[in-house]
């Protein structure tokens, strides 16, 4: 597993009550981002009339959606000044900006996951760097497990709220005042007029989408059947290892996000079988034709 450098956070100490605290003093983590933002602008400079305002973040099974995309500029991840290297499986590692649906998109073929060793401000630093960019709309999709009992995977689910106060903070440290607010609200993380633009484009092509509360959990393993069996007591559809830190992220920075999940699997507890990669793999396969027909729909329709 190879990881690229990690973005430089420094300490600064203070004095309170007589003791010595350490705070992150993130200067050299934001003057990253704004190096990382440059270096995308130069490599697209001159190929669109208007630099991309959409970001499309390509979850398991998703692919495939390059193929629908007229590609204009592919960029390595490891290419991007600070950016880390997309180390899970099925991940590609680089960024596409182009054409889909009439519309400059960029995607992100291959995300960063907590636990593949990352901290939260490195899985987060490509939200940021796309928001100086000027990125002003998120679609996020992910691969999930199924926790309501009616599920059949594999099928999709908007996400229409989130579960996280079990996992590491995503804004934690000094706020950056020219991203947003210190204690932002999280009552409209996901955009309401966009998850019925998904709604009306999957009724449009035939896609069974449900609605659902989404439950980040940092991995890698797998949840256990009582963590799902709690999980479920509090309200949500579906358990993942991703989107929630990048959702709150680009929340926070005045992004409007959409996302969605694959349902690959019911969740510990919910079956007989033994939770796999491989049968995650498998399934958002399996569903990719719809996944990238919404994805589609959703772009054309914003």
């Amino acid at each position: 597993m190879t990881f690229a450098p990690a973005v430089p956070v420094r300490s600064i100490r203070i004095a309170a009550v007589g003791s010595d605290y350490m705070i992150r003093d993130n200067g050299e983590y934001y003057r990253q981002i704004d190096k990382a933002a440059d270096y995308i602008k130069s490599c697209i400079a001159g190929l669109f009339e208007s630099s991309p305002s959409i970001l499309i973040v390509l979850g398991s099974g998703l692919g495939p959606l390059t193929d629908s995309c007229s590609i204009v500029k592919e960029i390595k991840y490891s290419d991007i000044p600070g950016f880390p290297v997309s180390t899970a499986p099925g991940h590609a590692g680089k960024l596409i900006a182009g054409r889909l649906a009439d519309r400059n998109v960029f995607m992100m073929s291959g995300r960063f996951h907590y636990y593949e060793g990352y901290s939260l401000d490195e899985v987060t630093f490509y939200v940021r760097v796309m928001g100086v960019i000027g990125v002003k709309t998120m679609l996020l999709t992910n691969a999930a497990g199924g926790i309501c009992e009616d599920m059949v995977p594999p099928e999709l689910v908007a996400v229409e709220d989130h579960l996280s106060f079990f996992a590491e903070p995503a804004l934690r440290g000094p706020n950056p005042d020219r991203f947003g607010v210190r204690f932002p609200d999280q009552s409209f993380v996901y955009d309401r007029e966009y998850l019925d633009i998904m709604d009306k484009v999957a009724k449009e092509r035939g896609i069974n989408l449900k609605r659902g509360v989404y439950a980040y959990s940092k991995g890698p393993q797998y949840e256990t059947p009582a963590e799902i069996r709690a999980l479920r007591t509090l309200g949500a559809s579906c358990v993942g290892m991703s989107t929630v830190p990048e959702a709150i992220t680009a929340s926070h920075m005045g992004i409007r996000v959409a996302a969605f999940s694959c349902i690959t699997n019911m969740a510990a507890g919910m079956s007989s079988n033994k939770l796999s990669e491989a049968e995650v793999l498998a399934m958002a396969s399996e569903a990719s034709g719809e996944s990238c027909s919404l994805v589609e729909g959703f772009i054309a329709n914003i």
